[in-house]
């Protein structure tokens, strides 16, 4: 007599959701391609001065106990200058800029004017000659 996975013989189930619903990604999922979306947005623009800068994501940033002790507000974002064979970086911290957001809606133009705010100090210029749509939402 051969086992069965189930009583019902169907055996293993597929996904709970499909890839084509909206549900199926998670919201960390889309904060990223967020951010990646504003990567490409100002590479379009700038071209081959971005190159090698990398993008990254972190839930929240480092020591953000002691920052919360001393009563300082955390940052949104970090450059981090290039070192030995990694080009500069560039973090934009999620739980952060998902609770300044005032909702869903403008989470885009907030996550854009955090990558804008920190390339451009990357680059040591104003974040208006960076991308001419910037404007500081928070």
């Amino acid at each position: 007599m051969r086992r069965r996975r189930n009583r019902h013989g169907r055996g293993l189930r597929g996904e709970v959701m499909l890839p084509t619903h909206p549900g199926y990604r998670t919201r960390g999922d889309r904060f990223d391609d967020m951010v990646l979306d504003s990567a490409q947005r100002l590479h379009d623009i700038w071209g081959k001065t971005l190159d090698g800068v990398r993008f990254g994501v972190d839930e929240i940033p480092p020591e953000l106990e002691l920052l919360a002790a001393t009563g300082a507000p955390a940052p949104m974002g970090a450059y981090t200058p290039a070192a030995g064979d990694d080009g500069p970086l560039i973090t934009v911290y999620r739980r952060v800029v998902e609770q300044a957001c005032p909702g869903v809606e403008e989470l885009q133009d907030m996550v854009h004017d955090v990558v804008v705010e920190h390339t451009a100090e990357m680059l040591g210029v104003a974040p208006e000659t960076l991308d001419p749509v910037y404007r500081r939402r928070y």
